[in-house]
């Protein structure tokens, strides 16, 4: 099986910059504002969502008692936030199409 390569960040904010015709910078630039807008609004409202690819939720979790897989001791793992990202229908369909019945 052929080794797959990740798009990097200068690769994405030249693809961007091309497709929208503008300079890199600029790209870079926008690319960088959704991010910041982004975790400034999941920090603020717990939530922030990206239309057509999903949203950043922001989730509290409690408190539980968990194992120790190397001993098997019971452990307390504190209550704790997390960030969660749900993809949208219509992006997931679009990657992986459903089966048909």
């Amino acid at each position: 099986m052929a080794e797959s390569k990740k798009m990097t960040q200068a690769q994405l904010v030249k693809k961007l910059a091309e497709t929208i015709g503008v300079s890199n910078k600029v790209a870079k630039q926008a690319l960088d504002t959704i991010a910041a807008v982004a975790i400034s609004e999941t920090k603020k409202n717990k939530m922030f969502t990206l239309p057509g690819l999903g949203k950043l939720v922001l989730r509290d979790t409690k408190a539980r008692m968990g194992r120790n897989p190397a001993t098997g001791a019971a452990i307390k793992i504190p209550a704790k936030k997390v960030v969660k990202f749900r993809i949208a229908k219509a992006c997931k369909d679009a990657i992986v199409p459903p089966k048909k019945k």
